[in-house]
């Protein structure tokens, strides 16, 4: 069931999820189950039809993305805000002063290059997007790694980025995931990204992954990594409790923003 009342962000991204998960959103019954006007769900499907994510046809929409298919990054900006912020800020709070960062690309990851944009660090973002936030902070050593820029996504991958993480030794890396599959393994939707996180995670001396609730049984292309072997996992109320039960039990850190 839909949540009734929510914000424009929330409402697309429960759409999305519907879309994702059924494959079908009718309009008349999107509309009751999220409290909405009709003609409110036919702007938001709208949206979707326009960035390539849905197809509309009679009565609602269809969904376009194939299985495991990563969605837009304007789309993904908008998805959980209030959750990422809140992660991000108890990630900030994880790293300490003087410390070389090194960010993965992503939205929950550009939320973290916002909060430490006023902080005294030394970081490496993997995208251009957290790179353009964190250049107006004074405090902040800017380091860019090469590579070549994924569209949209505004990532930097294949073999330049990869020497260029394999040549620096980090004390942190804050990565972000498409999705956490229901055995337990960190995905991504893209062998390049797969091989620049897995790149990070051998040149930090801590492994911290941010993820949304969402995130949690969603599958995807690429394993990274086994969940259970990052030092500290951020995340919301809305992640599975016998999932984080487990991890706790395995000795990760845990962090619930």
């Amino acid at each position: 069931m839909y949540a009734l009342g929510m914000e424009a962000s929330e409402r697309v991204g429960q759409l999305v999820e519907a879309l994702r998960r059924d494959g079908r959103v009718e309009v008349a019954r999107a509309a009751v189950e999220l409290g909405a006007a009709e003609m409110t769900i036919r702007r938001d499907l709208d949206q979707l039809v326009e960035r390539g994510v849905a197809r509309r046809v009679r009565g609602g929409a269809v969904n376009l993305l194939m299985r495991g298919e990563e969605l837009p990054f304007a789309m993904r900006e908008v998805e959980a805000v209030e959750a990422k912020r809140r992660i991000a800020q108890v990630v900030a709070e994880l790293i300490g002063d003087g410390e070389a960062v090194a960010l993965d690309s992503g939205t929950t990851t550009l939320e973290t290059a916002r909060t430490l944009v006023t902080r005294r660090v030394t970081a490496m973002p993997l995208s251009l997007h957290a790179a353009t936030v964190l250049s107006a902070g004074a405090g902040v050593r800017l380091m860019m790694p090469g590579g070549e820029c994924r569209p949209g996504e505004l990532a930097m991958v294949g073999p330049l980025t990869l020497a260029s993480i394999a040549a620096l030794r980090f004390d942190t890396a804050v990565l972000g995931c498409c999705g956490v599959s229901p055995e337990g393994h960190v995905m991504a939707h893209d062998l390049g990204d797969a091989a620049v996180k897995q790149a990070l995670l051998t040149s930090a001396r801590r492994s911290v992954l941010a993820l949304d609730g969402a995130k949690f049984g969603r599958g995807a292309l690429a394993v990274v990594r086994e969940l259970s072997t990052f030092d500290v996992i951020v995340t919301d109320a809305s992640a599975p409790a016998s999932v984080l039960a487990g991890l706790r039990a395995d000795g990760v850190d845990v962090r619930v923003a």
